[in-house]
């Protein structure tokens, strides 16, 4: 067996410094930094801010072996989120560039609450031979043992966190409960009183609240309302005439202008990101009726949330194999798509003369972004789209071919799936028992075997998923009513293309039924952009281009004209 001599470490290198260097690098005095924080201004002696700093700072003078390095520290900033701790990072960096050998610091709490993160920056500094004294403990995180206890300490700082949390989120449960505002801050229209904790009408801008819901009531859309706002010159709570339309809409669904406050409406996923989430039915929410004093009726407010409800109707989907099909106020919502840049095109309307108008689409790129964003593009009339596909329809009306069956096959293998029918009948059933736990529930209310908050409580659980299941049960029996339309549509348009007979005028069933989406704008042989190049994309993965939409357009108006 070979002999092994043993080279005894004769000294521990407090820094990685010169490690890879030719020559050894004399280090005299060790250079010791400090870390402090405090959360509250009532922490005495060392808990306090300025305490701690001169703390360490005759600590370290006192040790002939250390230097100082540096006091960093943050005040008033939470242990649980480090990198909005500007004192922390500096200290890091530092240490990162070599200029420190030891960190000392009270607690594992005054460094982090957060165990990975104590962890994280342990192994880190540990990797550059860098030493972390935690003074309460008394734990080296150089020594092989410190970093098994760290992590148990830590732990445990993190548990208190959470204990901490959990205290406050039951103390926030019970106010809320109580009908108190909690993280209420005010909103346009209220002045909120901080010592009373309630809210009282600022009838200058409740005037400006009034005018939104008038306008919304018309028919205004938020956009139009919030353009309408900063041509009036009014101003915005933060005193900017500045208006957006999902603040607007953020004030039409706000019950609290009909004089009602619901609580809970998000809360925060864990104590230690402070990450905070819409509250979907995750934790308990509490409405008040009457809570305050209303700036609208209830009236005017329930009439701008059935606006509300209908204008939303286009986002409910109902999903059919891989399709998505929407209720949309427009023909060709949703169905074209920018050949150039993919986004989807938008309608607006331009004026012809001084009295009329005419809807053209354009790819929301553009509109938005400026025309630099997708250069090519064209706004292309509704007429033209329409009349194209006309054309389009003619041509698979010339020939009664595969393609068309393979389409009209697939249509009918859509009417066919009865999907739908069975969800409504589902829909009706949740219903029925929903309605009979709401009357077991008034039953236990008079006899007195539940208390009023809790049937308050369960009361809104019950009409939330009510509405729920109702909107969805009236969506799909209007698309189950389309579809038995468009059924009957298809069988005269099987009859009409058997004997020849083309549309003579645009049918937007008839298109809805047939196409996927229609690309607008493409390339010629050449590859020159052809902005009026329109390919129709059908339900059965076929495509029917027409070139030139705008010139075929203007050749069949010519024709009229002629005939």
């Amino acid at each position: 067996m070979r002999e092994v001599q043993v080279l005894q470490a004769t000294k521990t290198a407090p820094n990685s410094r010169g490690r890879n260097s030719n020559y050894a690098v004399q280090i005299d005095r060790i250079r010791v930094a400090a870390y402090c924080r405090v959360s509250t201004d009532g922490d005495e002696q060392l808990g306090s801010f300025e305490s701690q700093k001169l703390y360490y700072e005759e600590k370290i003078r006192k040790n002939k072996e250390w230097a100082m390095a540096g006091i960093f520290a943050d005040e008033a900033i939470t242990g649980t989120k480090i990198d909005k701790r500007e004192g922390f990072q500096e200290m890091i960096r530092k240490c990162l560039n070599g200029e420190i050998d030891m960190i000392l610091t009270k607690s594992i709490s005054r460094f982090s609450r957060n165990t990975p993160d104590t962890i994280k920056y342990v192994r880190m500094l540990r990797d550059k031979n860098i030493a972390i004294m935690f003074e309460k403990e008394n734990i080296n995180t150089l020594d092989m043992n410190g970093e098994m206890l760290l992590t148990i300490l830590s732990s445990l700082a993190q548990e208190e966190v959470e204990s901490l949390s959990s205290n406050v989120k039951m103390g926030l449960q019970m106010k809320m409960k109580r009908g108190e505002l909690v993280g209420f801050n005010g909103c346009f229209g209220y002045d909120y009183h901080q010592d009373t904790k309630t809210i009282t009408v600022n009838e200058t801008e409740a005037e400006t609240v009034r005018l939104i819901y008038d306008m919304y009531l018309q028919g205004n859309g938020c956009g139009t309302i919030a353009k309408r706002l900063v041509e009036l010159g009014i101003k915005n709570k933060r005193g900017t005439v500045e208006w957006h339309d999902h603040g607007v809409m953020g004030m039409i669904k706000n019950e609290k202008y009909k004089g009602d406050v619901l609580l809970g409406k998000t809360f925060t996923v864990d104590p230690i990101s402070k990450r905070r989430l819409a509250n979907m039915g995750e934790e308990n929410q509490y409405y008040i009726r009457d809570h305050h004093e209303a700036i609208v009726s209830r009236e005017i407010w329930d009439k701008a949330e059935e606006i509300r409800l209908k204008r939303a109707k286009p986002k409910l989907m109902q999903t059919t194999g891989n399709r998505e099909r929407y209720t949309r106020q427009f023909t060709f919502s949703s169905m074209l798509e920018c050949g150039y840049c993919g986004h989807k095109l938008s309608r607006r309307t331009r004026h012809q003369t001084t009295t009329t108008k005419k809807p053209v689409w354009q790819c929301m790129n553009a509109t938005k972004n400026g025309i630099d964003n997708c250069p090519n593009c064209k706004a292309v009339d509704e007429v033209i789209i329409e009349n194209a596909f006309l054309e389009a329809f003619r041509l698979l009306a010339d020939s009664f071919d595969d393609v068309l069956q393979s389409v009209l096959n697939t249509i009918e293998d859509i009417l066919k799936d009865d999907t739908e029918l069975k969800r409504v009948k589902q829909l009706e059933k949740d219903i029925s028992t929903i309605e009979s736990k709401k009357s077991r529930l008034t039953d236990l209310l008079i006899d007195g075997k539940i208390e009023q908050e809790d049937y308050d409580e369960k009361k809104l659980s019950f009409q939330r998923k009510l509405h729920k299941i109702t909107e969805e049960k009236a969506y799909l029996e209007e698309n189950i009513g389309q579809q038995k339309n468009i059924s009957r549509r298809m069988s005269q348009l099987r009859q009409t293309l058997e004997n020849e007979n083309a549309l003579d005028e645009f049918d937007r069933i008839v298109f809805e039924s047939i196409v996927e989406k229609v690309i607008v704008g493409g390339y010629d042989a050449e590859g020159n952009p052809t902005p009026y190049k329109l390919t129709f994309v059908l339900k059965c993965n076929q495509t029917l281009k027409v070139d030139n939409a705008k010139a075929d357009y203007r050749a069949n108006q010519k024709g009229k004209k002629v005939s």
